[in-house]
């Protein structure tokens, strides 16, 4: 399982980003897909949730502000990310749950800064 992360960049408070991450296989061959981040000096957190069945969950910190999405068709998911923040600068990983595996992809930089 290949998971291809893309979409980081430089972004002003305020600003909007969207992440996207590519599957080599069918996303609803997953039992859910995550979006996770590692800001510097920091453990590496989940932000975000889709489930096979649909269901979203968010970090707290996060909620109203980003949104996990997906297109099945085309085995991928997003991560749109608006009214961001500096706290919000860290490598966003994608990743994956199948019954006892989990794969990740690699990172993409988000930096929020003026």
């Amino acid at each position: 399982v290949q998971l291809q992360a893309s979409g980081g960049g430089l972004v002003q408070p305020g600003g909007s980003l969207r992440l996207s991450c590519a599957a080599s296989e069918s996303i609803l061959s997953f039992n859910a897909m995550y979006w996770y981040r590692q800001a510097p000096g920091k453990q590496r957190e989940w932000v975000a949730r889709i489930t096979i069945g649909g269901i979203t969950g968010y970090l707290e910190s996060v909620k109203g502000r980003f949104t996990i999405s997906r297109d099945s068709d085309n085995n991928m998911v997003y991560l749109q990310m608006n009214s961001m923040k500096p706290e919000d600068t860290a490598v966003y990983y994608c990743n994956a749950i199948r019954r006892v595996d989990e794969y990740w992809g690699q990172g993409t930089l988000v930096t929020v800064s003026s």
